[in-house]
């Protein structure tokens, strides 16, 4: 069994107005076992945290990171931290 973790991303690019935060939900569903949200910021980039199983998590910064993203990413800087829960399933805001 894995450990759960927090993974705070701050994805940045062409990530506004391209669908990016709906794939990202849709990816996570995909994986699974994670609640968060995605969540366009003033500056241009898009926040995501998800909390759950540690290789879930990195499985969704791999694909945020990888060529299968709506519009463009330049690049992703990531923090690791222990859950802190109070999420319902994985959200758009």
């Amino acid at each position: 069994m894995s450990e759960d973790v927090r993974l705070v991303a701050w994805v940045r690019g062409q990530v506004q107005g391209v669908g990016f935060r709906w794939f990202t939900r849709a990816r996570a569903l995909e994986l699974g076992g994670m609640s968060g949200f995605a969540l366009n910021l003033a500056d241009g980039r898009v926040q995501v945290v998800a909390e759950g199983p540690r290789e879930r998590c990195e499985g969704l910064l791999e694909w945020l990171r990888g060529d299968d993203t709506p519009g463009r990413v330049d690049g992703v800087t990531e923090i690791w931290d222990t859950p802190r829960g109070g999420y319902e399933g994985f959200a758009i805001r």
